[in-house]
């Protein structure tokens, strides 16, 4: 590929490292393995990115890099069977809030995988028509399933005791 197509591919990746981010947070529990996951949706979105055609936002494109690529490796490696089991961070070492944010991503991490990822559409304001175009359901599907991810999410919370 071209300079110049590797100057623009690596503009928009920095420019949208949040996504990678954010995917890889919510679907791995270690650094490690996060590090793991970023390598390969960078990977797998420059294998993809000369068939980018621009037709959505390259955000909306990278989110779905990531999601697939992220759900392919759990497929791939039942290591990952028990997604997201964080551990409990130490409450005299955290501010309150942090904590609140760890038992949060701990509460999503026991949603199930396409559940995670319209979440985290969600909680990123994107569209009802942008998560559909991105998960392949379609909008009225994304309101019924963020009501009941959102009750999900309350009663875990809940038992969390927030």
């Amino acid at each position: 590929m071209g300079d110049l197509m590797e100057k623009d591919f690596l503009r928009d990746i920095v420019s949208n490292q949040g996504i990678i981010i954010k995917i890889c947070r919510i679907y791995r529990s270690t650094n490690v393995d996060r590090e793991d996951l970023s390598q390969e949706i960078i990977y797998n979105a420059w294998r993809s990115y000369p068939n980018f055609e621009g037709k959505s936002k390259f955000s909306t494109w990278l989110y779905r890099v990531a999601i697939n690529t992220a759900l392919h490796q759990n497929r791939k490696n039942k290591v990952y069977k028990h997604i997201g089991k964080m551990e409990i961070v130490n409450s005299e070492m955290v501010e309150e809030q942090n904590e609140q944010i760890e038992l949060l991503y701990r509460a999503i991490s026991q949603l199930k995988e396409l559940e995670k990822s319209i979440l985290l559409l969600y909680l990123e304001k994107i569209s009802y028509k942008e998560i559909a175009d991105i998960t392949g359901l379609t909008e009225t599907n994304i309101g019924v399933k963020l009501n009941r991810i959102k009750a999900r999410l309350k009663n875990i919370l809940s038992e969390y005791g927030i």
